[in-house]
């Protein structure tokens, strides 16, 4: 989820009432996020150095499993030290809210860059391969895979890239808390082996390098977007459409987004092909210019936000706002939550859980030629293997059956699929029947946005997957297990997807929230309705 605010960007949201002053000696100054594994602040060194500490939520510290694998995962990251990622500092594994605390970044995520700017230009997306496959080796050779590496988890510092967010995701990943088969990843990014439920390996990492560089290059996703399911069908069983991809890519992308994980390179040979492609000349260094113009200006501004915080007293906000950036270095991607307040229009409903989805798909592996050292000359649209390529073909449904490994139910046949759809404030809502955007208390079936969240009707019902994945028949069963009647924006993230019935029990429509903006501002979903066949 991309949360925005009008005019500058910003990178920090004042401390609630709630939010403690000092956490393991650390003063707090403000909010940097704040999501399903918990709330990251800006804190600062007794010396003056700014870091990012992350409080781990309640319900995660009461986990025994949780405490001793988040224990072994941060002693992991501790001895990783690579000069692109955030170094952990200190950490309170055995505190009553366990906290972790990272160098502080300060700078936009990747995901924000592209967000804000567009695709970046060939040289840029090349220099970034090279730093995130330096990350993933210092990563790597402490015995760590990142499992979720995707632009979000990359923040843009005016030296190079730092990859984010490892330790706390993945010792969630095998605690009761996140769900039977939920896997820690966002399914645009994931390997096949991953989306498979198969072994992670470091390649698993490089696969993701691949889809990260080929959406920076081209703004698109190599293998789609939409549903999390066809998204994963996909990258399970077809080629990725790297047409829009900058043509002197191509090749060394292909490589890294292999079916099959043997067949893919090492981050040294990515590190190797990068440094010796005819757009660099040689010349693998971060100086002045490696960036456009104006994401340089924005990743100065956020030091200068980080500098005046420092300078001013701490303070708690009434009323703390959504930021649009400045992700913190302990965490991939989590929002400032939005303080709750009165409820207009519609009556809410209370939440009361949510389900977790898995998928099991089967494998269908396709070999990558091994990388050559030699990079295809930038002209050149063929692959290392020196054939040419095309576009890979597209489903003809975008809803392709993905077997969940789920019994039998209802049939639902698709009525309208993929519909993006931005209401412009709370005086408008979706109507789900149509698929399209009416004025406030016009429709029947509505999904409508008040403060912060999803306002239901009360006679409908919704699940909110823990996964990626939701299918129709898997949303009927999440709604008579674990209904769930508010819908947050900041339990969203990721582009999460949640679903609502009919009042009449017919006709399912999933939605996933892909923007928005702080102060009631627009709210952009993509929605697909299902009708059940009779």
């Amino acid at each position: 989820m991309s949360t925005q605010s009008s005019g500058a960007r910003s990178a920090h949201a004042d401390l609630t009432a709630d939010d403690p002053r000092e956490i393991g000696g650390y003063r707090l100054h403000a909010r940097l996020g704040a999501g399903g594994m918990g709330v990251v602040y800006l804190a600062h060194t007794p010396g003056g150095r700014p870091i990012a500490l992350k409080a781990v939520r309640d319900e995660f510290a009461a986990d025994p499993e949780f405490r001793r694998r988040f224990a072994g995962e941060v002693a992991s990251a501790r001895s990783i030290h690579g000069l692109f990622t955030a170094q952990v500092v200190d950490s309170g594994v055995d505190a009553p809210t366990p906290w972790l605390a990272t160098a502080y970044v300060p700078g936009p995520s990747l995901q924000q860059v592209v967000e804000g700017h567009g695709p970046l230009p060939e040289r840029t997306v090349l220099l970034l391969v090279a730093g995130i496959a330096e990350a993933l080796q210092a990563v790597h050779g402490a015995g760590v895979v990142h499992r979720d590496l995707k632009p979000a988890n990359v923040l843009i510092a005016e030296d190079g890239p730092r990859v984010i967010d490892f330790g706390i995701a993945r010792a969630a990943d095998a605690t009761g808390l996140t769900g039977t088969g939920l896997r820690i990843g966002t399914a645009a990014y994931m390997a096949p082996e991953q989306a498979t439920g198969r072994t992670v390996t470091p390649a698993t990492d490089v696969f993701a390098l691949g889809v990260l560089a080929a959406y920076v290059s081209g703004g698109v996703l190599p293998f789609g977007s939409g549903p999390e399911s066809a998204a994963l069908y996909r990258v399970v069983h077809e080629e990725p459409d790297l047409s829009r991809t900058a043509p002197g890519l191509t090749g060394l992308l292909r490589c890294c987004l292999a079916k099959h994980p043997g067949d893919r390179p090492a981050p040294s040979e990515l590190i190797d092909a990068v440094r010796t492609h005819p757009a660099l000349g040689g010349r693998l260094e971060f100086t002045d210019g490696w960036l456009p113009s104006g994401v340089s200006h924005e990743v100065a501004a956020y030091g200068r936000t980080a500098e005046r915080i420092h300078a001013q007293p701490t303070r708690a906000a009434r009323t703390p706002t959504v930021p649009a950036g400045g992700r913190a270095a302990a965490d991939g991607g989590d929002r400032a939550d939005p303080a709750p307040r009165p409820a207009r229009g519609r009556r809410r409903r209370r939440a009361v859980g949510v389900l977790a989805v898995a998928l099991l798909v089967a494998l269908a592996g396709t070999a990558c030629y091994l990388l050559e050292r030699r990079e295809t000359a930038a002209g050149d649209s063929s692959d290392v293997s020196g054939r040419p390529h095309r576009p890979a073909p597209r489903p003809s449904s975008p809803h392709p059956s993905v077997p969940s490994g789920s019994p039998a139910g209802p049939r639902y046949v698709p009525d309208y699929a993929d519909a993006e759809l931005t209401a412009p404030d709370a005086d408008y809502e979706f109507d789900l029947s149509a698929g399209k955007v009416v004025p406030a208390e016009t429709a029947t079936w509505y999904l409508a946005v008040d403060d912060g969240e999803f306002v239901l009707p009360e006679d409908s019902d919704a699940f909110a997957a823990a996964g990626y994945v939701l299918s129709p028949a898997d949303c009927v069963r999440g709604i008579e297990t674990e209904p769930v009647t508010t819908l947050p924006f900041d339990e969203l993230a990721d582009e999460r997807p949640f679903c609502v019935r009919s009042p009449d029990g017919r006709s399912v429509v999933i939605v996933r929230l892909i923007e928005a903006e702080a102060d009631g501002g627009p709210v952009t979903v993509v929605v697909s309705r299902h009708d059940r066949k009779s």
